[in-house]
């Protein structure tokens, strides 16, 4: 019984040393014009080895559909997680995606929820209504555990991120298709904060191409 103090004391230095070792990074996110880049998805990557830190990115979502819109957007979710499709609609939509991401269709009934469609290959993937053409959403699946979408200010913050160089990498859904997705290399040997901007395509436009892309 007499060491038991010892051994909590020293379980207490290692928690205090491991948190002291992660950092918060923080990325402001805008296009060439300086308007936030709402809805931006930021990707770290570590280059090299790194500590395994368990994902805590969501394995499932959901995905609404209300006024014949998707809610939200964009969704993020984990390798290997799943999103449920729900229809509060007065309509039925028939829910459907090409994109190698990942490729399936199904039909939800007003009032009605989908089987759970699992995403277990990385990639984003657009999603689309055949019977409403204006319909679209993206589901962003991370096969790394430190992702985070921009708000509507632009704004995106990962936390706990073990110390070391990363590769980041942004997607948005009006990005140019073709191009490589804009990217950055930061040292997270303490709390980081970046300003990016990237080229953006009008929303009308958006849909149409993005749609072939994914």
């Amino acid at each position: 019984m007499a060491g038991t103090p010892l051994r909590i004391a020293c379980l207490g230095l290692l928690l205090l040393g491991s948190h002291a070792r992660a950092a918060t990074v923080t990325i402001q996110i805008s296009d060439t014009g300086g308007r936030p880049a709402a809805n931006a998805v930021v990707a770290l990557a570590p280059e090299g080895a790194a500590e395994t830190t368990p994902s805590s990115l969501p394995i499932e979502a959901i995905v609404d559909q209300r006024k014949e819109t998707f809610i939200p957007l964009v969704t993020i979710i984990r390798k290997g997680g799943h999103v449920v499709f729900t229809n509060n609609d007065t309509t039925m939509h028939q829910v459907y995606s090409f994109s190698p991401t990942k490729q399936f269709e199904l039909e939800i009934d007003e009032s009605h929820r989908s089987a759970p469609v699992v995403f277990d290959k990385a990639g984003v993937a657009a999603i689309g209504c055949n019977i409403h053409d204006h319909m679209i959403t993206y589901v962003f699946v991370a096969d790394t555990p430190w992702a985070a979408m921009a708000d509507h200010a632009g704004r995106a913050q990962i936390a706990n991120i073990p110390n070391g160089r990363y590769h980041v990498e942004i997607w948005h859904p009006q990005l140019v298709p073709g191009r490589p997705n804009p990217s950055s290399t930061i040292d997270a040997t303490g709390d980081v904060k970046i300003a990016l901007s990237i080229p953006l395509l009008m929303a009308s436009s958006a849909k149409r191409m993005h749609m072939g892309s994914y």
